[in-house]
């Protein structure tokens, strides 16, 4: 999250007086003394959010508002007067202000009001930087979601297994999205203009499985659950597979292959001929900073679909989403997005995880979210968290994080 602030007062006492609160607080002001100060600095990019005083010479902070909305709509502009106005406030406010403040206001509030705009700023940007993913670029951008490393690695990963032509095994748990990689995979190989063809392991036995390499023309043959095959059902695919039957087979299972085929449960010469491109989907938990902006993304499908207005993901919305346990992965937060475009009750995504475990996992998320913006140097990190480095230290050894992990 971006901590840059444009602090606009033509007040230079006071502008001085802000600008060394918020760096205080560890913020970074760009100090602007009028409106033709401060209107090259806002562009649609622009990572922080606006502090303006409403009275000033020339242009006030109203076209000041006025500007920045003309540029970027979801742009938090903050307006502050020395007038206890109420109409002004009213005004402010009608015309898009994010918040209004009266000077002189207790740092401790101001930070308050900043400090939500920052977070509302951050998920704006972050959104529309999926909806760019989404709509350009290739397989990998559009259909696999995330800004995390995690995400970005899958679709390297993607795209990597795609230039090959060997078998393909997708583990991971449910939800977690283990067809539509398999989908980018085939869209990405030579193969994308012919068949993709999906089977359920489970109900695919001998004769299916040879049907479907009969109709593959070199295509790709998706097996969902394959280690739901039967007995007879693998010898067929592993001669299949022996044999030149001149399609590509994708296979995904929620279950530890591996385990499987050393129990006897699942033909160990299969087993080995599908993990020649192994790929292992990784659970929602394990990069949680892609929650918030997939939430948003799935709300915004939800409410596109019902034709609903977007409802506002509050902090506090935020907050509860980043301390829940997703064990239904990315499709469970699909299902709490349509809820909650709808106005239903969010309690079926509750995972019945105690006080504890969810502190912890906001503590996971905060940590996370400090080593990122210091681009994973932990002495800054512990500093913008204001916590001793031994104290800090000892909270990523306990969470498994590496800062090393977070650095561009």
């Amino acid at each position: 999250m971006s901590r840059t602030i444009l602090l606009v007062d033509d007040d230079r006492a006071v502008r001085e007086a802000l600008g060394q609160t918020l760096e205080l607080a560890e913020l970074r002001p760009i100090l602007a003394g009028s409106y033709i100060e401060a209107k090259d600095h806002i562009s649609r990019d622009f990572p922080g959010v606006v502090v303006s005083d409403i009275r000033m010479p020339g242009k006030d902070g109203f076209a000041l508002l006025e500007h920045a909305r003309s540029i970027d709509s979801e742009l938090p502009v903050i307006l502050l007067t020395g007038e206890g106005d109420i109409p002004m406030a009213v005004r402010g406010i009608a015309s898009g202000a994010f918040d209004f403040l009266e000077k002189p206001c207790a740092p401790a509030d101001l930070l308050a009001v900043i400090d939500k705009a920052l977070k509302t700023r951050a998920l704006v940007l972050e959104n529309r930087q999926l909806k760019r993913q989404l709509q350009s670029g290739d397989a990998a951008a559009r259909m696999i979601f995330g800004l995390s490393r995690q995400s970005e690695e899958l679709r390297e990963r993607a795209r990597m297994t795609a230039r090959t032509s060997a078998e393909v095994l997708i583990t991971g748990e449910p939800g977690t999205g283990i067809p539509k990689v398999a989908e980018v995979i085939h869209l990405l190989s030579g193969a994308a203009a012919r068949p993709f063809q999906k089977l359920a392991g489970p109900s695919a036995g001998p004769e299916s499985l040879a049907q479907a390499f009969e109709h593959a023309e070199g295509g790709t043959i998706f097996i969902d659950e394959v280690a739901g095959l039967s007995p007879a059902a693998q010898f067929a695919l592993l001669d299949l597979l022996d044999g030149t039957g001149g399609a590509r087979v994708i296979a995904g299972t929620y279950r530890d292959l591996a385990a499987e085929a050393r129990a006897g449960r699942f033909h160990a010469d299969l087993y080995y001929k599908l993990d020649a491109m192994p790929i292992r989907m990784p659970a929602l938990r394990e990069h949680p900073e892609d929650i918030p902006v997939m939430f948003r993304h799935y709300l915004s499908q939800a409410c596109e679909q019902a034709g609903l207005p977007e409802p506002e993901v509050t902090p506090a919305v935020t907050a509860r989403l980043m301390a829940q346990d997703w064990p239904g992965n990315a499709r469970a937060l699909m299902n709490a997005a349509m809820r909650f475009a709808m106005g239903l009750p969010d309690g079926e995504e509750d995972t019945g995880t105690g006080l504890a475990e969810q502190m912890a996992q906001v503590e996971r998320s905060l940590l996370q979210d400090a080593l990122r913006r210091q681009n994973g140097n932990a002495t800054l990190a512990a500093q913008a968290l204001r916590l001793p480095r031994k104290t800090f230290y000892d909270k990523l050894t306990r969470h498994g994080i590496r800062p090393e992990d977070y650095r561009a």
